[in-house]
């Protein structure tokens, strides 16, 4: 897989440090017998395989017997869940399976797990994951799997336009992107676009505009000082360059395009280049437009020189209310081990959240698509959910409505931003 070389000094540290987990043996923390609740995720196989994570550490801890109650596929349903728990301040439920946007909310409910875990430990978690648990010093949760915006591209058509591997910078993206579509069209494919993406008014917007404004230079929405960082030189070039992409190298739709819309003109064949998340890699496999003519790199730096990707992905957390909580952490240590996350990633194809398995023989060999996505990955960039908590969905419309009448032309982006500002402050109390 050809891949962008930027190898960090926390992706160095992780790969160095990670050799503690290997072969480690379950830890279960405490002596005392018990019995802990995990609440399940239903979704396709995943309950099949959460069974077989439950069934390792009992038989390694046979004294901790280990409850799995299916929650609901919704995340919101889920976090609705959990609120009316810690309500009543419940112990029903021991392990919380917790959305990365929900650490912020669910947080004065939560063990902090920091004590649970050593410094090797945590630096064989991409960065990103491990400072989005973080709430004041305490880390409330741990992440067990894993999803960020990637740059999906046609090596094909790469190839036979005369560009040597994937775009390094967002300039070079839309060069490429304009170049091949004009070939395609040329060549009677009038359905042909240089780029698909994200551009409805909804979370997806957040996590695909947050790209632009990192990788900029333009600051991360808010801070954890809950300061606006939006109304910006750098943020004002993000969005007004891609209020250029629509109607240019991207559909005049894209500004209602979601996940699968992006996916369905990428599936057929009919782009060169789309920002998605790692469950497509799936589905590009089994096209047959593009069959074996794809892969997948990191999304494109801009003026900071950086690339980012916004974090997706799952964590676990303890009730601060359960009475077995030391049973709890460890069971919630072992879903979230090396060995834990590299037996998902070969028998199911879920994505780990330790950077040394993108490199692991055994995992290559299972899902050969997973080689280097550690570079991917090293750029995930947390949503500002913990730090605004509670009010991070009302942050997150503001800021895709703002950046969405942009796109549609509705607002100037030195307009819409301003506005956003004064949106962003009010709510907040700045």
């Amino acid at each position: 897989m050809r891949m962008l070389t930027r190898i960090t000094l926390a992706l160095a540290i992780a790969l160095a440090t990670v050799a503690f987990a290997q072969g480690a043996a379950i830890d279960c923390i405490t002596d005392e017998p018990a019995t802990i609740t995990y609440i399940g995720d239903p979704v396709a196989n995943l309950g099949e395989t959460e069974r077989a994570t439950a069934a390792a550490f009992m038989e390694a801890c046979p004294h901790i017997t280990v409850e799995i109650i299916p929650g609901p596929a919704s995340t919101s349903e889920l976090l609705a869940n959990y609120l009316v728990m810690f309500e009543g301040r419940s112990g029903d439920i021991d392990v919380l399976r917790v959305d990365v946007i929900h650490p912020g909310i669910l947080a004065d409910n939560l063990v902090d797990l920091r004590p649970y875990f050593s410094d090797e430990e945590l630096a064989a978690h991409f960065p990103g994951y491990i400072e989005n648990t973080m709430v004041g010093d305490e880390m409330v949760a741990i992440a067990f799997r894993l999803g960020a915006g990637m740059l999906y591209y046609r090596t094909d058509l790469l190839d036979e336009y005369g560009f040597d591997g994937p775009p390094a910078t967002w300039d070079e993206l839309e060069s490429m992107a304009a170049t091949i579509q004009a070939g395609e069209r040329a060549a009677g494919n009038a359905d042909f676009w240089g780029f698909v993406w994200q551009g409805d008014n909804y979370e997806g917007l957040t996590c695909n505009a947050l790209e632009w404004q990192v990788s900029e230079g333009g600051g991360t929405v808010v801070n954890r000082e809950l300061e606006p960082e939006v109304n910006n030189e750098a943020m004002l070039r993000a969005v007004a360059r891609a209020a250029g992409w629509v109607g240019t190298i991207s559909p005049p739709g894209v500004t209602g395009y979601r996940e699968e819309d992006a996916r369905a003109v990428w599936h057929v064949g009919n782009a060169a280049f789309m920002r998605n998340w790692p469950y497509a890699m799936a589905s590009s496999a089994t096209s047959e437009a593009i069959a074996d003519a794809w892969e997948v790199a990191p999304l494109p730096a801009g003026a900071s020189g950086t690339y980012a990707a916004t974090m997706g992905g799952w964590t676990l957390g303890v009730n601060r209310y359960s009475d077995n909580v030391d049973a709890a952490v460890a069971f919630a240590k072992h879903f979230a081990s090396y060995e834990e996350q590299k037996r998902r990633a070969v028998e199911n194809a879920i994505n780990p959240t330790i950077a040394a398995l993108y490199e692991d023989a055994d995992v290559i060999a299972a899902v050969p698509a997973f080689a280097g996505l550690n570079e991917v990955f090293m750029g995930a960039t947390p949503r500002p959910s913990t730090a605004t908590g509670a009010q991070y969905d009302q942050v997150s419309s503001l800021y895709s409505t703002a950046v969405h009448a942009v796109l549609t032309g509705e607002l100037d982006a030195d307009t819409a931003l301003t506005l956003l500002e004064l949106d962003l402050e009010a709510l907040l109390g700045n």
